[in-house]
């Protein structure tokens, strides 16, 4: 009896599996639809807030989506305009950097020759080339641009999920069995997603706003450049700030020099430590229970699956995943090893625990 049992168990597993495949599966090859849809999601999220806030002094809902709608069509040509202009304005001056990039390692040629040493300057070039560390970050810029060839597309969406923002609680109460069992759990998932992005989204501003400013002030070329490069690169965690970090320090040395390069790594670092390690945990308490090791792996995860966007959106996809894990009696296991801290779920297990303990007397 117990071998047909064990049996079952394992067939059960392989169909689970099978099922994840599938759905996998489907997800990437329908990423051009699903992409736009994920980040009109997240956008919405993050616009949501500032519509409340703008209808608490009065102002019609529909007129302050509205009002939000241009800015964000605004800020997108912006944004759109300046990478551009900066990445023509960059390949122009290209030749004239490579050469600037020689001159600084004269220095080291000449020590190295010392040593019968001998470097070219085709080598120089091979291994720092100015263009290479750019194409990092122009092609994570080039792909976002992509889905944002969408934009009429994500605006409408995000108009309708804006308009249904305020029944959407409502709606998914309503559409379970036991509404009463998954309120606590429905309304953790909205406001931890919520909560994250709005955090995100201000210490991102911020992040990119002293990073632009302590360029300009040090003579960086394009500073604004750099400044929206580290905004949109501190939404994905861990490397996405040293990713930010590569190109705006080669620039500074090829341009300055090397205490330039030195000064702009430490701005970047203390940057993204005062931010990361005082200001984010601050406002977002006790974070949203990923530990380190998931973080990084749903970096790559969700990189493979929907791309660029995906790495932007991994934590905020995770924990959506996490929470629906915490929410499943069969996904409990699953959602202690995406944990930080399984204090935290092992609360959450008990509540679940007492809530099914109480339904059933």
């Amino acid at each position: 009896m117990a071998r047909f049992e064990n049996q079952g168990v394992a067939f059960k597993g392989f169909a689970i599996m099978a099922f994840i495949v599938v759905i996998l599966a489907g997800m990437k090859a329908a990423s051009p639809i699903v992409v736009p849809f994920v980040l009109s999601a997240f956008i919405a999220a993050i616009c949501n807030p500032a519509i409340n806030g703008m209808t608490r002094f009065k102002i019609p809902r529909p007129i302050a989506v509205f009002f939000m709608m241009i800015f964000i069509v605004l800020m997108g040509l912006w944004m759109a305009s300046l990478v551009g202009s900066s990445i023509n304005e960059f390949s122009r001056q290209l030749p004239q950097y490579r050469d600037q990039l020689v001159e600084q390692f004269a220095w080291i040629l000449t020590k190295l020759h010392t040593f019968n040493i001998d470097l070219s300057r085709e080598q120089i070039l091979a291994y720092f080339d100015p263009g290479v560390a750019l194409s990092m970050t122009t092609n994570m810029l080039s792909s976002v641009g992509g889905v944002m060839a969408n934009l009429f597309l994500i605006i409408l969406t995000v108009v309708f999920m804006l308009s249904e923002a305020e029944n959407l609680p409502k709606k998914l109460h309503l559409a379970l069995d036991d509404p009463d069992m998954r309120l606590k759990q429905i309304d953790k998932f909205l406001h931890s997603v919520n909560q994250y992005m709005v955090i995100k989204t201000l210490v991102s501003l911020g992040t990119g706003a002293i990073v632009g400013i302590g360029l300009a002030v040090m003579g960086v070329d394009y500073a604004l450049l750099w400044a929206v490069v580290a905004f949109l690169f501190n939404y994905i965690p861990n490397i996405g700030s040293i990713i930010a970090a590569i190109p705006a320090v080669l620039l500074a040395f090829i341009q300055i020099g090397p205490a330039a390069a030195g000064g702009t790594a430490l701005l970047y670092l203390g940057t993204n430590m005062v931010m990361g390690n005082v200001v984010e945990p601050k406002y977002m308490g006790r974070g949203l229970g990923l530990s380190t090791l998931v973080v990084f792996l749903s970096l790559i995860f969700w990189g493979w699956l929907l791309g660029s966007v995906g790495m932007l959106l991994s934590v905020p996809l995770t924990m959506i995943v996490k929470i629906a894990l915490e929410s499943s009696k069969s996904g409990g296991w699953l959602a202690i090893l995406l944990a930080d801290k399984v204090d935290e779920v092992a609360g959450v297990a008990t509540d679940e625990t007492v809530t099914d303990s109480e339904s059933q007397a």
